[in-house]
């Protein structure tokens, strides 16, 4: 007997060891052998519920590859070595797995593997087989990027910026938006995209602004569902960056700076969280990056309340939240709230931290993990818990199912005439006209035989390929647009005219003036002598992606370097000027404003621009954006945006009053939010309330007619706005509750209704519960925030009260 044990043992050595040499033996029909053990694990069957194949899995994994499975390894060239799998992963740190790998071959560092499509996909499939079959369990690895305007990946399909894609208004477009992204990332094989930035940009000097959908809580919710819904479409998880209170540091700073938001706890969760609340509950986001920045004393990345007892308690987040690059090391380094870097990792992890991402090795973050585990820091239940939501999204994705992806059908998926048609109708929308003085624009080209195209932006390119959007594109210019568009018609000249700025005088240019240097001197008399023999100048100015972005805030909201002065030399010819503005920001455009008859904002505006540019110029498509910031007359107003307080961005006392005369400020916005011009003109009538008395639960149908009574084809974008007369709190002035945009043919006319729901019209009152209140609600429906075209009410009673005291009186 004893012999014949031993007989069995051995051959049962010899299976195990022929299956694991054998390793398409683990390849089965509906399912794969991740572990190698001959059978069919709970984790293995795509038949059984996710939540039980995360149990399953868990209970075999040691603590070593649960550990991994809180880490990500930054791609090749940022921190992995290899492009593909070498014998060395066989004895390396990621021998027991890892969560994901982040922007592995994607072009932002030069790759062998980054282009074309398919050759990065086999690539990823190379890297992807090493997990399933060189690891014990066989998890699998998530691949990661970023997307917030297009794929960060070669030659993906190229949005404006998503500042730009705000612009719009548009939540059907940017829910394609959204699809294009996944259905992008799902082909070239990424499993998690870093999009969108639901961060409430309130300070315009902040670097950020260019990444966000704006100043308004509500604009940012609605748009980021869109995106959310359009990228998880396709079972790419949808990451939201950067929770939360990312976008107010001290002073509109960046950078190393980005900590010590000024906020009262009402307004974070009033306007930051809400953004947050709603992607994750409405639309059902799987991914959070959390944060730098502390709030109130207490890193968001080292914080229970708000990585737990907020975000899954409240909220019901059931994925993982991913640090934004050094958060973690920030606790202890920044916040000096953690004496070691060991307990930084303790307490971003008893916090809610499941993964820890950064341009580090491994290493740093799992060895110390593994001694707090070991030595009972951390308990073995608090590392269950962060491993099962990862492990939870992996089998969302279907990393279980098919871990690979196919090689061939990204050539058909990526960047397709279809995709860029929609990035071109998103860099059309995202235009938004400022000025039109005596309808220059249009541009009749009858009427003129030589045009200047000028300026610093005229011809650059870099700018619409910032970062965390795609790479290695080839960007139409505004200069290339317009000449595509009537060059073979009129003369077309071009001329620099001036730099953005002048690099040894920078920043402090913003502040002191300076002399015009020889060489930028001869650029803008160039330019003034082309001008002279043209018949109209088309200025292309703004910003460029060196001022623009992360870590790149400014001091000023005027035009930078000799910008002004060179659209002032052109006014001296005396012909006419259009000013088309690329930039990540709102600029406070007063001369220009003053004394240049139209003005274009396009942001960056993606790799389409120039094509979307000379279509609204030349009337080929009639402008329709509208915009989702203020933009201040001077940056001695920040802060100053929308929504904001009863007079708190009111003008100041005149000289009636005895306590001054009202004339040390400038006051009032340059271009208020949600503010946009068009070709044609619209006609709003006929509003209807319904009901005008509700219960606290009720939903209030709102709806007028929308009629385009010009002569050409327009889009509007209605906005309804909410006022609260009185409440237990003080709200804000105006809340947006409602918009949409609508194209009508000339004389066409529209019924338009919106729905205002319970929560549209709740606060966080005296004992910080969110409540819907009796009272009256003023309704505005305008074109912008500062336009009124119809004005109604309707009243909330709580019928529950009025039950109570009725029962009472019997």
């Amino acid at each position: 007997m004893f012999t014949i044990l031993i007989i069995l043992v051995f051959q049962t050595i010899s299976v195990e060891s022929q299956t694991v040499k054998d390793k398409s033996s683990i390849y089965h029909d509906g399912w794969i052998d991740f572990n190698k053990n001959g059978k069919k694990d709970i984790y293995e069957d795509p038949e059984q519920d996710i939540e039980v194949r995360v149990e399953d899995l868990l209970s075999q994994m040691t603590m070593e590859e649960k550990t991994m499975q809180m880490v990500t390894l930054y791609g090749y060239g940022r921190v992995a070595k290899d492009q593909l799998p070498t014998p060395e992963w066989k004895s390396s740190i990621w021998k027991d797995g890892l969560a994901n790998i982040d922007e592995h071959c994607n072009g932002v560092v030069e790759s062998d593997y980054m282009y074309p499509y398919s050759k990065h996909v086999w690539a990823l499939n190379k890297v992807q087989k090493f997990f399933v079959e060189d690891t014990r369990l066989g998890i699998p690895v998530e691949f990661t990027t970023e997307g917030i305007r297009g794929l960060n990946h070669t030659k993906a399909t190229c949005f404006p910026a998503q500042i730009g894609i705000a612009t719009t208004w548009d939540k059907d477009l940017v829910h394609k938006v959204g699809r294009v992204t996944g259905s992008e990332a799902h082909a070239l094989g990424y499993n998690n995209v870093y999009s969108p930035l639901m961060n409430v940009a309130r300070d315009q000097r902040w670097g950020r602004v260019v990444e966000t959908y704006g100043e308004d809580p509500f604009l940012v919710a609605e748009l980021g569902i869109q995106q959310i819904k359009g990228i998880q479409e396709n079972k790419v998880v949808s990451t939201l960056k950067h929770y939360f209170l990312h976008a107010m540091p001290k002073g509109g700073r960046d950078g190393k700076a980005r900590t010590d938001p000024h906020v009262a706890d009402r307004e974070a969760h009033d306007l930051y969280l809400y953004s947050f609340k709603r992607g994750v509950m409405e639309g059902g986001a799987l991914g959070i990056m959390s944060c730098y920045n502390d709030y109130n004393g207490i890193p968001i990345s080292g914080s229970k309340y708000y990585l737990t007892d907020v975000l899954r308690n409240k909220f019901h987040f059931k994925g993982y939240v991913v640090s934004d690059s050094w958060a973690v090391r920030y606790i202890q380094s920044k916040h000096h709230v953690a004496g070691t870097y060991k307990e930084a990792v303790r307490q971003s992890v008893e916090a809610g931290l499941n993964v820890r991402t950064t341009f580090e090795i491994p290493e740093n973050f799992i060895l110390p993990l593994r001694e707090l585990v070991e030595e009972g820091s951390i308990s073995t239940e608090t590392i269950n818990d962060r491993v099962r939501d990862v492990l939870r999204v992996k089998f969302w994705e279907g990393l279980f199912d098919s871990p690979y992806h196919d090689e061939d059908i990204a050539e058909k998926m990526v960047n397709t005439k279809e995709n860029n048609e929609v990035a071109l109708q998103t860099s059309q929308e995202a235009i938004v006209l400022l000025k039109n003085e005596k309808n220059l624009l249009p541009i009749d080209i009858s009427n003129y035989k030589n045009i200047l195209v000028c300026g610093p932006n005229a011809k650059e390119e870099k700018s619409s390929e910032s970062r965390y959007g795609p790479n290695h594109i080839d960007v139409i210019s505004g200069y290339e647009g317009i000449v595509a568009e009537v060059g073979e018609k009129v003369n077309v000249e071009y001329a620099q005219g001036c730099k953005f700025f002048e690099r040894n005088t920078w920043p402090l240019s913003e502040i002191i003036p300076v002399e015009i240097s020889s060489e930028e001197q001869a650029l803008m008399d160039e330019a003034v002598k082309k001008a002279q023999s043209s018949d109209l100048i088309i200025a292309i100015l703004g910003e460029d992606d060196r001022i623009v972005g992360e870590a790149r805030s400014r001091t000023s909201l005027d035009l930078p370097g000799s910008q002004r002065k060179f659209l002032m030399e052109l006014k001296k010819t005396g012909k006419p000027i259009v000013l088309v503005l690329i930039n990540g920001r709102p600029l406070s455009l007063n001369w220009a404003d003053r004394n240049i008859p139209s003005i274009v904002e396009a942001w960056f505006p993606g790799l389409h621009g120039g094509t979307a540019i000379a279509d609204v110029l030349f009337g080929k498509y009639n402008p329709g954006g509208k915009m989702p910031v203020t933009t201040p007359h001077s940056v001695g107003q920040i802060p100053y945006n929308f929504p904001f307080k009863p007079d708190s961005q009111a003008g100041q006392e005149d000289e009636s009053s005895p306590n001054g005369f009202g004339v040390s400020r400038v006051v009032g916005a340059l271009y208020p939010f949600g503010y946009g011009l068009s070709y044609t003109t619209f006609e709003y009538s006929n509003l209807k309330i319904s009901p005008t008395e509700g219960g606290l639960q009720s939903s209030i149908q709102v709806s007028f007619t929308l009629k385009n009574t010009g002569t050409v084809k327009g889009d509007e974008v209605p906005q309804l706005y909410i006022n609260d007369e009185v409440a237990s709190v003080t709200r804000y002035e105006k809340m947006l509750r409602g918009f949409d945009r609508i194209t009508l043919e000339p004389g066409e006319e529209k019924e338009v209704t919106f729905t205002i729901k319970p929560d549209d019209l709740a606060l966080y009152d005296r004992n910080m519960k969110f409540v819907v209140e009796p009272g009256k609600f003023n309704v505005i429906i305008g074109n912008s925030s500062q336009d009124e075209k119809l004005t109604g009410s309707f009243v909330l009673v709580d019928k529950h009260a009025k039950a109570n005291a009725f029962f009472e009186k019997q």
